[in-house]
């Protein structure tokens, strides 16, 4: 039987679903130049809250993108890391980040001309 991505009960959706979260795109693309700690993902990804970074950085290591490694030492230290496979991710999320700062100017244009329109499509 072939994936089908528009079944919600598919695994290729599933997979999918995570790669296109927001914070799971903005995690893989903050371990890109190097292991993390968490405080230092945190910092670094305005608007995430600690339960969201949470449950992605979890998603993302069950899914085999992300590996944690917590140190014994005190206080504790975890350091997450990107795996092959999540590294395999970068170059797709790369020209991701690259069309999103490319074409800006145009969606924010586009936006103001739908705001600006809004009144009429609402009847």
């Amino acid at each position: 039987m072939e994936p089908d991505l528009y079944d919600r009960k598919c695994g290729s959706r599933q997979v999918l679903d995570r790669i296109g979260d927001r914070w799971s795109v903005l995690v893989v693309l903050s371990l890109a130049d190097g292991t993390k700690r968490y405080g230092e993902l945190s910092q670094r990804i305005d608007g995430v809250s600690q339960k969201m970074l949470t449950q992605t950085l979890r998603g993302l290591e069950r899914d085999g993108l992300v590996t944690r490694t917590a140190h014994a030492t005190v206080p504790p230290r975890v350091d997450y890391a990107l795996t092959d496979l999540g590294r395999s991710l970068l170059d797709l999320l790369s020209g991701l980040r690259s069309w999103a700062t490319d074409h800006l100017d145009e969606v924010e244009a586009a936006r103001a001309r739908y705001d600006a329109g809004g009144a009429s499509r609402r009847m």
